[in-house]
């Protein structure tokens, strides 16, 4: 008989189903699952809000973002960063939770594939904020097209909604992160790869710790830029080292690697949960039982929270979307 878990998730992003998500259905198949805020058993939380701090439990730290564990003020935590902590962490890449790693390790048809890439490039981003990758764009534009159907960039008319299936008419897709950083590996180089379109990769410099290197064209692996634009023109002009790039499998040996492999995933959260630790939150001030202690200490999380929020939104202000508003507002 499996054990029975209270779980709960809290501090995510908006649309994030409590019930039916990655954790869970990695859980069910361990333990017969209660998701409730009622005095969970564990608590996994991320880094849009502060309601976590009002659980006193064990917790685990989520996060998609280029963030390093503090483990000052959380039990466990499940981040891009390779250092496990002595079992306090979990490396999990974020592409993990965008979709079926598995999708990867499917045999591929290079012929029909090199058939259906009717296209040279693309390129899809909203966020303006990655100068490398903006100033990439812009110069391998100078070889040819790259057809940009994000809000960043557009010239194919208007933003695209299905980025899957416009990506799969291309032979090459932009993959680049908004920023660089060890460990650091979204679904930016994954979505091309679903779709059979070679990734043009910057991010990661280690990249090849989760995808086959002789898959993709990786910034990494050249000196400039000059360099790698160099090698896409090679790879576009020439069918054979297009086919060689598209005949590689994605993961090396095609094999999905440990720090996406559900079974090992599973295996090592289960050891964080079933963990004898005394909880971090206990030695909180907000759980104090002095009314006063509690109060003070709760509004002061508030305060400094909000003030973060506020440094955080002048930070990303930009004043071009200002301008876009009331021109609007203008009807220009």
């Amino acid at each position: 008989m499996r054990k029975k878990l209270k779980i709960y998730f809290t501090d995510f992003w908006p649309n994030f189903n409590n019930s039916d998500n990655f954790f869970t259905q990695l859980l069910i198949k361990e333990y017969d699952i209660e998701i409730t805020d009622n005095n969970p058993d564990v608590l996994f939380y991320s880094v849009f809000g502060i309601r976590h701090q009002y659980f006193n439990c064990k917790r685990i730290f989520f996060t998609g973002e280029n963030i390093k564990p503090d483990l000052r003020n959380t039990d466990f935590s499940i981040t891009f960063d390779f250092d496990d902590h002595e079992g306090r962490n979990i490396r999990l890449p974020l592409y993990a939770l965008f979709d079926d790693v598995s999708k990867l390790i499917k045999p591929k048809n290079t012929d029909e594939i090199i058939s259906q890439k009717t296209k040279f490039c693309n390129f899809i981003y909203s966020n303006p904020n990655c100068e490398t990758r903006n100033k990439f764009f812009r110069e391998l534009s100078k070889y040819k097209k790259v057809d940009s159907a994000g809000r960043l960039y557009n010239n194919v008319g208007r933003p695209i909604e299905d980025k899957l299936q416009f990506m799969s008419e291309y032979k090459f897709s932009i993959a680049f992160e908004n920023e660089s950083a060890t460990g650091y590996t979204t679904e930016k180089i994954f979505e091309p790869m679903l779709v059979n379109s070679i990734p043009i990769y910057w991010g990661n410099p280690i990249i090849a710790k989760d995808f086959n290197p002789k898959s993709f064209i990786s910034y990494h692996d050249f000196n400039s830029m000059e360099e790698i634009i160099e090698q896409i023109i090679k790879a576009d002009q020439s069918e054979e080292l297009y086919r060689e790039y598209l005949s590689e499998p994605w993961f090396e040996d095609n094999k999905i690697n440990a720090f996406v492999d559900n079974d090992k995933i599973r295996l090592k959260l289960a050891n964080m949960i079933e963990s004898p630790i005394t909880p971090i939150s206990t030695s909180s001030k907000i759980f104090s039982s002095s009314p006063l202690t509690r109060n003070v200490t709760r509004s002061k999380l508030e305060i400094t929270y909000r003030i973060k929020q506020l440094i955080k939104k002048i930070r990303i202000f930009r004043p071009y979307k200002l301008k876009i508003k009331i021109n609007k507002l203008l009807g220009n």
